[in-house]
């Protein structure tokens, strides 16, 4: 296990770029080629309910963009952020640093099948995640040992995330989860039985189209049936984002599912 002790922020080297996220409140610098954090751990972090005192995990954080928005949001939130590859991690330390919150945003290295030992099952009011996108049997992964991890599963599949999840939250505590639409039905079936009073919240790329994102927020032992929010529509027909993502996105209005 690497240590969560943040280095002092320094100046983005040639191969990375410093980006800002919520209208400039966050400051996320990444490499410039390869995986990069855009519109989805935003949504992530507007749709994660948490309250100031609350400790959030956040696993597969990548270089702490829905952490860091989350902390933005919420005054007095502590996250527990989670990265396997451990140059990742270390960048979203450096972010952390960045922003002013390494007190509040603590990143640690290792796998959620071999989670560090500082990560005590139970002990989160809250978790939210990122999992990568494809299946490993349905997908090529694409160059780069990260953008590879960032977008196809490898060892750990969609079961062991949500295992994962699962083990870390406190009972009648919650999980807050993006990913693409059409594996929503595999979702709610991995959450049958440890989750439940699920919330099912699509994110259309315009009016009148498919959705290709689903926002899926659910308690530890909860119940109740499913619910279908209203969702977010993100982009005019000419491209720019609705008023409703750019409050969203910008603003940092949160995401009430």
């Amino acid at each position: 296990m690497s240590d969560a002790t943040p280095h002092p922020p320094e100046s983005p080297g040639p191969h990375h770029s410093e980006d800002a996220l919520l209208g400039g409140r966050v400051r996320l610098v990444q490499p410039r080629h390869g995986y990069r954090a855009a519109v989805d751990p935003v949504l992530l972090a507007a749709a994660t309910d948490a309250r100031t005192g609350d400790r959030v995990l956040d696993i597969g954080t990548g270089t702490g963009a829905a952490a860091l928005c989350l902390a933005a949001r919420v005054p007095g939130v502590r996250v527990t952020a989670l990265e396997k590859e451990p140059e990742v991690a270390e960048l979203a330390r450096h972010n952390a640093a960045l922003n002013g919150v390494p007190g509040r945003v603590m990143v640690y290295a290792g796998d959620l099948l071999r989670p560090p030992p500082i990560l005590a099952p139970g002990s989160f009011d809250r978790v939210m995640m990122n999992p990568p996108y494809l299946r490993a049997d349905a997908a090529t992964a694409p160059p780069g040992a990260w953008k590879a991890a960032a977008n196809v599963e490898g060892e750990a599949r969609l079961a062991d995330w949500i295992a994962f999840a699962a083990a870390m939250v406190r009972a009648r505590g919650h999980l807050t989860l993006v990913h693409r639409a059409d594996r929503v039905d595999e979702i709610l079936a991995l959450l049958h039985g440890r989750f439940g009073g699920t919330v099912l919240f699509p994110v259309w790329p315009k009016a009148g189209e498919d959705a290709r994102r689903i926002l899926v927020a659910c308690q530890r032992g909860g119940r109740g049936p499913a619910r279908l929010a209203p969702g977010l529509v993100l982009h005019e027909p000419d491209g720019s984002f609705t008023a409703q993502a750019e409050a969203v996105l910008r603003d940092a209005l949160a995401l009430r599912l």
